[in-house]
């Protein structure tokens, strides 16, 4: 068997240390260059709980009309990078600003999968054209960027189904056998009094 290590590779620097507060400084900082870019991609900025970045990760280059990436590709320079915080920023090489169907589900999901990580998603912008607009989930309030509050009794989680791997007549079946192998010991105990 293969040990294998996951890295951290830096490259050429994009970044000062200035702060992201707004889709503006994001897209002042990549914007200029996803712009000039002839295919979607998409790119994670990782951040610091101060707001200045660490890095940034290209994490998928697409055609001219579309890219894919999953969260797991999405969030891992975001967790190997001990970021608190990250930001989504993909190209539209048309200056069609506007998000598609497949964007708005990726940014829900992802969401979705960096609230339960404990790394917020802060924004997911949208690119193109000659860089002097852009389109911001949240700016536009497309999707609630609102935490939820998870449960932290876990007397009161309620689970929809049975966590068992056996189904219920098995379980039901292996009940039965206790029971019995129960009365058979006691009956031998009985007996031998």
């Amino acid at each position: 068997m293969s040990v294998v290590s996951v890295r951290l590779i830096k490259d050429t620097p994009f970044f000062s240390d200035k702060p992201i507060r707004s889709p503006e400084d994001a897209v002042q900082l990549l914007g200029e260059h996803m712009c000039e870019l002839d295919r979607e991609v998409i790119c994670v900025i990782n951040l610091r709980t101060d707001g200045i970045p660490i890095n940034c990760n290209f994490v998928s280059m697409g055609a001219v009309n579309e890219t894919i990436a999953h969260p797991r590709e999405i969030l891992k320079s975001t967790i190997l990078s001990n970021a608190t915080s990250m930001i989504i920023v993909h190209n539209h090489p048309s200056g069609n600003l506007q998000p598609s169907k497949c964007d708005t589900t990726m940014t829900d999901r992802m969401l979705k999968t960096c609230e339960l990580l404990g790394i917020p998603l802060i924004d997911h912008i949208i690119v193109g054209g000659d860089n002097q607009s852009y389109f911001s989930f949240k700016e536009k309030d497309v999707l609630h960027f609102t935490r939820n509050a998870m449960e932290t009794d876990y007397k009161k989680i309620e689970f929809k189904r049975l966590a068992v791997a056996e189904s219920e007549q098995d379980n039901e079946s292996q009940q039965e056998s206790a029971v019995q192998e129960e009365h058979m010991a006691i009956q031998r105990r009985h007996n031998h009094r």
